[in-house]
């Protein structure tokens, strides 16, 4: 269940890795699987995941503060505040930070198969110290219906 207060939703749940912070706002369990939402804080030194898609899902995109850089399809995209974007499955994309600044920017998932157990497996093989494992990293992505791509 959500709580909304003030017209903020409050967060169920935060999971932090690599400089990115997650809060889960709605799950498939408050939905009906209908979708997901959460919001991510991307500090100007985080580790972002690599260009993958989506196979059984869409992600929209809507920019809160900062502005996060894209690569939607192999088209630069920069979303910003207010700014919203559409990534249909199978649409290869990936973003990161190049800014001095915190990026926020909440992402929502539909249907709502997608969702904090992704963030908390990416949090246990790369919180451990030192280089992450790559292919336990891609074990989690493939798990999770996400495809990585390496450009």
């Amino acid at each position: 269940m959500y709580i909304l207060t003030k017209n903020i939703l409050m967060s169920k749940e935060v999971i932090s890795f690599n400089g990115m912070e997650v809060r889960f706002y709605l799950d498939e369990n408050d939905t009906k699987g209908a979708l997901t939402m959460f919001e991510c804080l991307v500090s100007p030194s985080a580790r972002v995941p690599v260009p993958h898609y989506h196979k059984d899902f869409d992600e929209t995109i809507y920019g809160l503060e900062g502005v996060a850089s894209y690569m939607i399809d192999g088209k630069a995209v920069e979303i910003g505040k207010g700014d919203s974007y559409f990534i249909p499955r199978g649409i290869v994309h990936g973003f990161e930070n190049k800014t001095n600044d915190i990026v926020r920017f909440l992402v929502f998932i539909n249907p709502g198969i997608f969702g904090p157990s992704y963030f908390k497996d990416i949090a246990a093989v790369v919180n451990v110290g030192g280089p992450p494992d790559i292919a336990k990293l891609k074990d989690v992505l493939l798990k999770h219906g996400l495809v990585p791509v390496m450009q």
